[in-house]
């Protein structure tokens, strides 16, 4: 029996068939045979018997393997130079198959790998579990019923990095880790990322919230009242004198309202010292009354002329008038004594919400600005509701007022993804279970939460071959400026990571392998952060159905220096509110704080 092949529609089968002598001929001339060739589309093989067996490609080798060279020579009717031909092109073919193979793994499998995408990662790696760490360990110790099985001893190194107490360097491990090390990556990503149904799930239950807090004090969103019920029209005039009390800093500004959107500031900033953010309060509020006093020098002011005055006070203030309220509580790391409860502002002076001011001053060149949001050391959001629907406001119901969210107190654990290192790092904050939400975006927090994994990743060896430094060890060493500074490092080899690591933290050698995991590690925290402030955003524009059109002013370093912030944001609200999203207009606001209040100075004067 010889071996023909014949074509059909279907494409090229082998078949068997018994040869029939040379009366057969075959349509194509061959020039070194004259037998009629079976092997292409002859006359007398096309009518052969459906019902005939096929021959796959592996039966069609080994017919040829039960035979030798001369059998199959004589088989097919083949002279010698044709046989040399064909067995040539055989053995060629696979040459070429196997120098093919070799290519795919030694140069295209390993590029695939360097580049594969974390999601393809966590595909293929959705049995492992939970890393234990360092930190599981401590949360086990706090919160036993909670906390993730902590590792077991031979496999982990105990660190006390996160004692307020110490500043012990990690202890280094010096081996050498065994781990595959695009099996972080997954681990982190199911950890840190948001979901878009988590997303809308966080929308759903905050609006929730916001009602509830417009309906009764007491409740999780204060939605605190600010008292002021205008909004500017862009052609105030005059001069105010604002002060600002942000975060990190104390502004004393002189703001010329010139009209049609215009505003000229002179302004001075003073530092505030860590001793005065914790000590008394009334060394806090005298170290206030020098900067002013200095500026009015400075500016050459005359002190006893009376003057319009805003002060913008950053912090949650239960307000019962446009000039007076009382602290409730400290946050952003002050924790002055003798304040909290008391009247922070005098009765002569209007008192401003730097989130309420962002608003102000941003609509004083954009009226269809209704949000205000600061996402800088701190975050907050105020906007502007109809007081009808404000049931606790016990006056006049008649138009309309900003309301005050502080939604950084907005903290239920069953909808946000609060990790293992969020809960850590509140443990170990000054004010412990409160402030969630704005511990996990917040400018003040993000670079502590990428130290709190990295010192766990060193723990387990999976960083740094498990070496770490004291600079590394000591808490909100790594800022958030870093964070920054490291995702727009966009060199191959990461060479300002890497000196932002040996040189300033200290670690003593850092790979290209570990400075690629800490980058993506601030790009999973850092995006987090932006798409949970897209989820605010979304939550109050869905509260007071501006769907259609509105501008959100936003104010502070975190919105205005940190990369691809406000592109992850609206990414994230295209998410949320579909086509809606492209009503929602993110804008940069400057100098909220200072032009606000003098806004809210001039148009709310005192009798």
């Amino acid at each position: 029996m010889v071996i023909a092949t014949t074509r059909s529609k279907g494409g090229q089968q082998a078949r068997p068939f018994a040869a029939t002598g040379g009366h057969e001929t075959c349509r194509i001339s061959h020039r070194w045979s004259s037998p009629p060739c079976p092997w292409h589309r002859c006359e007398p093989y096309k009518g052969r018997s459906p019902a005939a067996p096929l021959l796959r490609p592996s039966a069609l080798v080994a017919q040829f393997a039960t035979h030798s060279s001369s059998d199959l020579i004589s088989m097919v009717h083949l002279d010698i130079p044709a046989s040399i031909i064909y067995f040539w092109g055989f053995t060629s073919g696979i040459a070429v198959t196997a120098f093919a193979l070799y290519l795919v793994e030694t140069l295209v499998k390993p590029h695939l790998i360097s580049n594969l995408s974390v999601k393809d990662s966590l595909a293929a790696l959705t049995a492992l579990s939970a890393s234990p760490d360092l930190v599981a360990k401590k949360l086990k110790d706090d919160h036993p019923a909670s906390a993730p099985p902590a590792r077991p001893a031979s496999a982990s190194a105990s660190t006390h990095a996160h004692d307020h107490n110490s500043s012990s360097a990690v202890v280094p491990l010096n081996r050498t880790p065994s781990f595959d090390a695009y099996a972080i990556l997954p681990k982190l990503d199911a950890m840190l990322n948001v979901s878009s149904n988590k997303l809308q799930q966080i929308v759903l239950h905050m609006v929730s919230e916001m009602r509830k807090g417009l309906h009764q004090d007491g409740e999780k969103l204060k939605m605190i009242p600010s008292f002021v019920v205008s909004r500017p029209t862009g052609n105030e005039l005059g001069t105010v004198l604002a002060l600002d009390l942000g975060g990190s800093n104390f502004r004393v500004c002189q703001i010329a309202l010139e009209g049609q959107g215009r505003v000229r500031t002179t302004q001075r900033k003073y530092v505030v010292s860590d001793s005065l953010k914790t000590g008394p309060g009334a060394a806090l509020f005298d170290f206030f009354a020098e900067c002013v006093a200095k500026f009015l020098e400075e500016t050459g002011a005359d002190p006893a002329v009376p003057s319009n005055l805003g002060f913008t006070f950053s912090f949650p203030v239960q307000q019962t008038a446009i000039n007076a309220g009382t602290l409730m509580h400290w946050n952003k790391g002050f924790q002055c004594s003798g304040v909290v409860g008391e009247d922070v502002v005098g009765q002569r002076h209007r008192l401003v919400n730097d989130t309420v001011g962002t608003l102000m001053a941003h609509a004083y060149t954009d009226p269809n600005t209704y949000v205000g949001v600061i996402l800088g050391t701190g975050t907050n959001a105020a906007y502007v509701e109809r007081l009808e629907d404000v049931p606790k406001w016990k006056g006049d119901k008649k138009g309309e007022m900003i309301i005050n969210t502080e939604w950084g107190a907005y903290d239920e654990p069953t909808v946000l993804p609060i990790s293992k290192y969020d809960q850590l790092l509140d443990r170990f904050s000054g004010n412990p279970k409160s402030q969630i939400f704005e511990k996990m975006f917040s400018g003040m927090y993000l670079g502590e939460i990428v130290r709190l994994i990295l010192v766990d990743l060193v723990a387990s060896g999976e960083l740094f071959h498990g070496r770490s430094s004291v600079e590394l060890a000591k808490p909100y060493h790594f800022d958030t400026a870093f964070m920054s500074r490291i995702e727009r490092d966009h060199s191959i080899e990461l060479s300002d990571t890497k000196n932002l690591f040996e040189d300033i933290l200290g670690i003593p050698s850092t790979t290209i392998q570990d400075r690629r995991i800490v980058k993506h590690v601030c790009e999973l925290v850092g995006t987090r952060a932006a798409r949970l402030s897209a989820a605010g955003v979304a939550a109050v524009i869905t509260k007071i159905n501006r769907l259609d059109a509105c501008t959100v002013a936003i104010d502070g370093s975190l919105f205005e220096h940190y990369p691809h912030f406000g592109n992850r944001m609206r990414d994230a609200l295209r998410e949320i509110l579909g086509i809606t999203a492209e009503n929602i207009i993110l804008e940069q606001a400057r100098d909220g704080s200072g032009q606000g209040a003098a806004l809210i100075a001039a148009l709310h004067p005192m009798a």
